[in-house]
């Protein structure tokens, strides 16, 4: 398989076919509820989770009680095919067809889209993908990333917005910004000399900056993050 772009979509507001009614397409509602879709469920049959979520005052989702048909997908965004093997690949055929992205749930063959393993802190997102190969392992990386990441990764957060508007208005180089970003972030745990035990404390390392030797991380120059 070829090596799949990472992308994080903005579905809020817009429409979502999720076909299938079970437990696998209850747990993939609420992934699409939480980023605010309009969910459209196709199913002959649906759990009763997904009923209540029809009733809900929101209107979010809508829940046609039949088995799939391919103009289901007319206006959809994106779709999700949660169902038995056949009615998958006839889901991904249409959604071929109207050039739309179809993740079907531990069904690799009928997919052209992949949902990740997501850890959600304070206004980070992270995602883990193995292209679909092993979803546990991507489960497990998931719940090891969220191990490491600081308890005050808020702080974190708002000190990189103070940053990055400070490197507008000062015009800083892109090269320049993250060396910048961690001495900001490593200034907030006091001087080297209590660093390691702040470190400790928020369960990761904190990068050591030095003046003479520069940022030791081994991320410092990815050219993905030149953005920041």
């Amino acid at each position: 398989m070829s090596e799949l772009l990472p992308v994080f979509l903005k579905l809020a507001g817009r429409q979502v076919v999720l076909v299938g009614g079970g437990q696998v397409a209850t747990a993939k509602l609420r992934q699409l509820l939480a980023a605010d879709a309009a969910v459209r469920v196709v199913a002959p049959d649906v759990t009763r989770e997904i009923r209540e979520a029809a009733s809900s005052a929101q209107r979010l989702v809508t829940v046609s009680r039949r088995p799939f048909e391919p103009d289901d997908l007319e206006g959809a965004w994106f779709v999700v095919a949660a169902a038995t093997p056949d009615v998958n690949r006839q889901v991904s055929e249409a959604a071929e067809a109207r050039l739309i992205f179809v993740n079907a749930v531990d069904d690799p063959a009928n997919a052209s889209a992949f949902l990740s393993g997501v850890v959600r802190r304070d206004g980070v997102t992270l995602a883990i993908s193995t292209s679909g190969a092993a979803p546990a392992l991507a489960s497990l990386l998931r719940e090891g990333l969220d191990a490491l990441l600081p308890r005050d990764l808020a702080k974190w957060v708002w000190q990189a917005r103070v940053e990055r508007l400070a490197w507008r208005r000062d015009g800083v180089p892109m090269e320049a910004r993250k060396p910048r970003l961690l001495r900001a972030l490593n200034a907030l745990y006091g001087g080297a000399s209590d660093r390691e035990e702040q470190a400790e404390s928020i369960r990761f390392p904190v990068a050591a900056i030095s003046a003479d030797r520069g940022p030791r991380v081994p991320w410092l120059n990815a050219p993905e993050d030149s953005w920041l």
